[in-house]
């Protein structure tokens, strides 16, 4: 039987059988004696396929031209962004200058060179620009003998994990009460965030429907974000609702009370489909409700920080209040617990500061005596073991 949405069967001979629709209108067929022996010939014949897409003879610029233009269709318009920006601004040009004109250990390590060595860029953008470039490498170079010499030369930068930006309790105090002073109820969203975490986009993405108030959880099922429209003749930009970031972040996160009754408070009978920040059927451009942010800071004469120190602000609180460290991760929808712990790492010391207080606390009242009780003042040794010595 075939899997959801694969063209690939058991036959009633006991081998499996797998067609893909080639470009001339013509099926490929594959035969195996498993499922998954099916799918790696299915998926070898469509990487070399792609290979012979591009002419032996064809420059390391239009393989590059070629490769972003073929994972276009494969990944999320927010991901191609990315890649297209790189690609275009700076590894094509670099490479269709005559000294860089072909793929090589010489040419890729220069490449390397040329962006570590550019003062206007980032360590978190040059890191960005080759983990792209290796990742447009690996897959243009699958024939290529050289490929690994030439993958081993783009080496990746390590960046210093810089210290989050958080607002203080007394800040957070302030910010709430802006909220709740202000005539404009969507800033409400703001006082969600503090408490579960969730990003900008997920906030404009939710709607009525992912509440469940009985249950007393919130689903995050989508995000949105405006992304570059590479349609020909189509706007700059556009409002994009999909997926979450990752497969971890399609998450189920429960609400504390206080949140609950707020959230009946503003419940009036609005359809499932409708978001709940813009109460409309079309969601808010988080880039919008970013001014709105901006001046809920400005009424609480709070200093001005990004969007994403709300989320760090609720990591931290959390942390605080002893909430372990695995909870908070699937809360906030990292890919694994390495991530938060890498991010959080200055609270982690907090929390470890307060933890060997507690064995402190334990000596003092459960010990049976103080250090250093009975020792020699002078030598700082038992008379006893003075006296041994004397003799």
């Amino acid at each position: 039987m075939a899997r959801r949405g694969e063209n690939v069967y058991k036959r009633k001979d006991g081998r499996w059988e797998g067609r893909v629709l080639g470009k001339d209108g013509k099926y490929r067929y594959f035969y195996a004696t498993s499922y998954r022996q099916v799918k790696e010939k299915i998926k070898n014949a469509s990487e070399q396929q792609a290979v012979r897409q591009v002419p032996k003879n064809t420059g390391a610029a239009e393989l590059f031209d070629t490769w972003v233009r073929q994972v276009q269709p494969q990944v999320k318009p927010t991901t191609f962004e990315n890649y297209e920006s790189c690609i275009r601004r700076y590894v094509i040009p670099f490479f269709e200058q005559a000294p860089n004109k072909t793929i090589s250990v010489k040419t890729v390590t220069a490449f390397v060179q040329h962006i570590e060595g550019t003062v206007s860029l980032s360590p978190t953008t040059k890191k960005k620009i080759l983990t792209i470039f290796k990742t447009a490498l690996r897959a243009g170079l699958k024939s290529m003998p050289q490929r690994a010499a030439i993958l081993e030369a783009v080496v990746l930068p390590k960046t210093e994990t810089k210290e989050v930006q958080v607002f203080s309790m007394a800040e957070q105090r302030q910010i709430e009460t802006a909220v709740y002073q202000t005539t404009d109820t969507r800033a409400l969203g703001i006082v969600l965030c503090f408490y579960t975490g969730i990003r900008l986009g997920e906030l404009c993405a939710l709607r009525w429907g992912d509440i469940d108030l009985e249950a007393g959880t919130m689903n995050i099922c989508r995000t949105v974000s405006r992304t570059r429209c590479f349609e020909p003749g189509g706007p700059k930009t556009m409002l994009l609702v999909g997926s979450p970031k990752s497969r971890k972040s399609a998450r189920k996160i429960p609400l504390p009370a206080f949140l609950l009754q707020l959230i009946q408070q503003h419940w009036r009978n609005v359809p499932d489909h409708y978001y709940v920040v813009s109460g409309k059927e079309v969601p808010i451009d988080p880039r919008s409700y970013e001014k709105i942010y901006k001046n809920v800071l400005s009424f609480a004469g709070v200093k001005d920080r990004k969007f994403h120190a709300i989320r760090h602000t609720f990591a931290t609180r959390a942390l605080e209040l002893g909430v372990d460290i695995k909870t908070i991760s699937e809360i906030l929808g990292h890919s694994g617990v390495s991530v938060t712990l890498n991010i959080y790492a200055h609270s982690m010391l907090e929390q470890k500061k307060k933890a060997i207080d507690k064995f402190n606390q334990m000596h003092v009242m459960h010990m049976e005596f103080a250090p250093f009780v009975g020792m020699n003042s002078a030598l700082n040794m038992p008379k006893e073991c003075e006296v041994r010595r004397a003799q």
